[in-house]
Formats: structure tokens, sequence, C-alpha cells
């Protein structure tokens, strides 16, 4: 395994942000470990350091803060309220026994406007164990689905979207059938215009909600075909973009736990057969190479591209930003909680959404994944949980590269966007 921690000076937070990127405020709430990696022994007691600033980093004097210690994701060991008299002050104390993580968060209000920072604390990370459990039927279960699938024609679709192309880059509409009939997975693809023979390919997975999607012009531009699909059934490029608002807070609303009292109708079998059928019709395409195609995403992207890796042995190599969907039952051991949620109510875990998670948890495809893999992801992460994305890559025996920035939440930086890309890439050549 590579492993490289990246932590990041203050400076790069001045590059231009691009969206889902933190942004820079007048009034800075900086809660800082004593250690450079974030990174601890069981037993050790980290210090947390707090400071609140403005931005020529002046103290605020009687800055009135409140604050929680908790390990991730779950209640608070302390919490409280406390002035601090030249805008700083310290935490320390506390530990954990158990590999893990211990986040100190800190709330400040100033002017009437909230601010809020955190930081996180990773004791033997890297003996962080899932809690989930592989079913015995499970790579059963799993081919059954994909034999399945494999009958139904998939009727691929390629039409050219003219207003979206550019000089150097083709846009099509995509599509192919999956799943049942009259079920087509849709996606925006981008072609070079000018390529010699067959190009490699980037399949880009979505993270969760429903959006457009504009398509990967920089990777197509350096010679790749990239595919970014959708999940829901509906085209990717229509106008205006509200359409996919209306449907997010509409029909498609927790479409996450849809049929999930029952394995076999759980919403996300249709789409990670989907996903896995994408390789299929990409490697089917007289201007691909079939042999040099890799798969990318972030959040539920991230998840996607280790169940398509593993799905798809066509799957060079994968790429994924904090993967959620890892270690879903983490929850009821008191160990995290990992998007989406499905038991942050334990009286939720009924018999039959205990057993269908097991064939869903992307730890389980992460034991059994093959392909090489980067992961990048942050401590600081409040939306899918450091322990459960550490406990998946601690299963994966696949070589993989992992990309840490310890502060970073459920965003990515440029530096790493551009690791990623660049590692991809080069291992879809290989």
């Amino acid at each position: 395994m590579k492993r490289l921690t990246l932590i990041l000076v203050a400076t790069m937070l001045c590059i231009t942000a691009l969206v889902a990127q933190p942004r820079q405020s007048y009034i800075k709430v900086t809660v800082t470990p004593d250690h450079a990696d974030w990174l601890y022994e069981c037993g050790e007691k980290p210090r947390f350091d707090v400071s609140v600033t403005n931005c020529s980093n002046a103290p605020i004097e009687d800055a009135k803060i409140r604050y929680e210690i908790s390990e991730d994701f779950l209640a608070p060991l302390k919490k409280g309220e406390m002035t601090l008299k030249d805008g700083t002050t310290t935490f320390t104390g506390y530990t954990m026994r158990k590999p893990g993580f211990l986040r100190c968060r800190v709330w400040v209000t100033v002017d009437g406007r909230k601010y809020e920072e955190c930081a996180t604390a990773g004791f033997d990370v890297e003996k962080i164990e899932p809690k989930t459990v592989m079913p015995d039927d499970f790579v059963a279960f799993w081919q059954r689905a994909l034999d399945e699938n494999a009958k139904l024609p998939m009727l691929p679709q390629l039409t050219l979207v003219p207003e979206k192309c550019t000089p150097t880059v083709n846009v099509y509409s995509a599509s192919f059938q999956s799943y049942k009939k009259g079920s087509r997975i849709y996606g925006t693809m981008c072609v070079p215009v000018h390529h010699e023979g067959k190009c490699p390919a980037l399949l880009i997975v979505p993270g969760a909600g429903c959006r457009s999607r504009k398509g990967y012009f920089e990777e197509a531009e350096k010679g790749f075909v990239t595919f970014e699909v959708g999940i829901h059934g509906i085209p990717t490029v229509m106008e205006p973009e509200s359409i996919y608002t209306s449907l997010k807070e509409g029909s498609l609303l927790n479409y996450q736990f849809s049929g999930i009292d029952d394995k076999d109708n759980y919403i996300y079998k249709r789409i990670f057969l989907g996903c896995a059928r994408a390789v299929d019709f990409l490697a089917g395409l007289d201007f691909v190479d079939g042999d040099h195609i890799g798969v990318m995403g972030g959040s539920q992207g991230g998840a996607l591209s280790i169940t398509t890796a593993y799905l798809n042995p066509k799957v060079k190599c994968a790429g994924a930003f904090y993967p959620a969907m890892c270690d879903l039952t983490g929850y009821l051991y008191d160990q995290g909680n990992a998007w989406p949620y499905v038991f942050k109510n334990k009286k939720l875990a009924t018999p039959e959404r205990l057993e269908t998670v097991k064939y869903y948890d992307v730890v389980n495809f992460a034991r059994l994944l093959t392909a090489p893999i980067f992961i990048s992801f942050g401590y600081n992460d409040l939306v899918v949980c450091p322990t459960s994305i550490q406990g998946a890559c601690n299963v994966i025996s696949a070589p993989k590269h992992l990309l840490v920035v310890p502060q970073s939440r459920h965003y990515t930086y440029p530096e790493q966007m551009k690791a990623r890309s660049k590692w991809m890439m080069e291992n879809v050549v290989k």
C-alpha cells in the first residue's frame, strides 16, 4: 500500500475555489491537533488548540464558543460553552482505547453570524476493523444478478449534442438498457475529436442526488473517452437544471432507502448492475479500447467505483473520493455511521434490512477487489465518517494508493482532483 498524508498550509486555501470547496470568511475558527499528521496511538491524549481570529489573524476577544468532544459520529463525550478572553483555548485529556477517530468541534457566533470548525485525531487507524459480515453466498448472489442482466439486450444509443460540443471534444447523450426491459442508464459522453484508433476510457459514476451531467472535458482533451453516468433512468443533458431539482425533492427523495426490506428489490441492485454494465457498454464501442477502462467517483460515486471495479473485471483501475456505503452496520456497534445512515435510528435494524445491507455494504466488495485503486478522504468529513472509509481501506488487499488530507471534509481540494486524475490516466493505460 502506498499512503500519502497531505497537510495543506494556509496559502493553499487561497487557491481559486471549485464547487464544494471551503470558502474564506472574515472570521476564522481554527482547531489544530498537536501532531502534524493528526495520528496517535491508542491511549495518547492529543491536544487541540483552538483560536478565533479575524482574517488579519487578530484574536477575537471575549468570543463565546460552544464545543463538543466526541468519537466519530457518536454522542459527545463532553460538551459545553465558554468565553475566550484572548480568542484562544486548549482541550486536552481525552483519548481512545480502541482504533478510531476523536473529534473536537467548535462553534462561535460573531455579530450574529455563526462559524464552525473541527479537527479529528486518528488512533491506530490502520487497525480499524469493519463490523459488516460477508454472506456465504455473496459472490453467488452477484454472479446470478450479472448473468441475468447479461441476457437483456443492451440496445445502445448515442446522440450527438451539438450545442455542448467544442472544437476538440464531441459530446453525446448516451444510454443503454439494463436490469429490466425498458429500464435504461443514461450518461454524458465526451469523445476526443482528433483521435487515432481506439481510446482508453474513464467511467465517472455519480454522487448522491439528482442533477445533470456536464461531462468530463479535460480528460477527453487528453485522449480519453469519458462517460459520466446518471443512475435514475433519465437523460443527463436536459435543460433547465430545475428539472433535476424537482425530481430530487419529489419522486427521488430518499431513493437510497427504496426497497431496502428485500435484498432482491433494493434500489442499489439496479444501480450496481447498471454501473457494471456501463463498462460493457463502453467496451463495445468501436472507438474505445476495452482493455483500458477505469472507473471513478466521489461519495456515493466512491462506493460505486469500488462495486463496479469488483463486478466487472474489465475495469483496469478505480479512483474513489470519500466512498460512502461502507460498514453500514457500524453504528449498531457504536462505530461511526456510514451514509446513507440506514441504522441511525437503531429501531430500524429489522432482520430484513440487516439481511439486505450485507449484500450492498461496500466493505464486502472492497474485500474482494483485485483492481488497483486510488482513495482520498479527510478525517473531518461530517457526511461520510472516516471510520467507515478507513475500515474499508484496511480490508483491501489489491494495490492501493491512499491520499489522506486530514483537515478536508466532504469536498476535494484541487490538489486531490489533480492527483486522482493523474493517477487514473497513468494506471488505466498500463
